[in-house]
């Protein structure tokens, strides 16, 4: 990766047209041939870029942009669109070259399947006393997330969400509808757990007789005291 900062002027052409007048920015030219152009604010976001397949290739400044400050262009092509990126150099203050290897890319903590994995291991935290039957439980239009027992022995299916909204509480309707159809299960109780449960959600759950449960995912962890509610 090359780090360029700058103070350049960008001018972006093709299926639309854009202008960045001069100012300093960072210049970020990537292994995958890509441009991006930040300023000081704004987040993550670039001012503007180019995506690939591109090239980027170096140009002298012409009579008038030289006259003006311009030191260097560079234009930046999409091999597919013909799409341009043509950026004014008027002055380099930082120019440096990184290789930064193989990215093992981003692993993310407390997705559904930690949520599932943790909740089937603490299944007291669902009804006390349960024991777990078992996680994807196969019915004719997908798992449940988990199987229960309760003490006494009646089964309880539970859908387990990052963020539980009015579409998951609809999915664990159908599944406790089939079921339900099942002589060795029926009756089936239904748990709706995410780590946040909105509104709307809880009112269609609680109207449909779902219970809902909020999951403390670092609690448990192990990593904060905090305990699930039922509600």
């Amino acid at each position: 990766m090359r780090l360029v900062i700058a103070r350049c002027a960008v001018d972006y052409s093709g299926r639309l047209n854009a202008h960045l007048p001069p100012a300093t920015r960072v210049l970020m030219h990537k292994g995958d041939g890509s441009l991006l152009v930040h300023s000081d604010g704004g987040s993550y976001k670039p001012l503007n870029w180019m995506s690939p397949p591109c090239s980027l290739t170096t140009e002298a400044p012409g009579e008038d942009e030289a006259s003006a400050g311009v030191v260097e262009v560079w234009r930046v092509t999409h091999k597919k669109t013909g799409d341009a990126l043509r950026v004014q150099i008027y002055e380099v203050l930082h120019d440096s070259a990184h290789d930064l290897g193989i990215d093992p890319g981003l692993r993310k903590d407390g997705v559904e399947a930690d949520l599932q994995r943790l909740l089937a291991e603490q299944v007291d935290l669902i009804s006390e006393g349960a024991t777990l039957v078992r996680r994807e439980f196969p019915t004719a239009i997908g798992p449940v997330d988990l199987m229960v027992r309760d003490a006494g022995g009646a089964a309880i299916a539970v859908e387990v969400k990052r963020r539980g909204d009015i579409d998951g509480v609809e999915q664990l309707t159908r599944y406790l509808e089939l079921l339900g159809r099942d002589p060795h299960l029926a009756p089936v109780q239904g748990v709706f757990a995410a780590q946040e449960i909105k509104p709307q959600a809880r009112v269609l759950a609680e109207d449909r007789g779902i219970r809902c449960l909020v999951l403390d995912y670092e609690g448990m962890k192990g990593t904060e005291s905090g305990a699930p509610r039922l509600f």
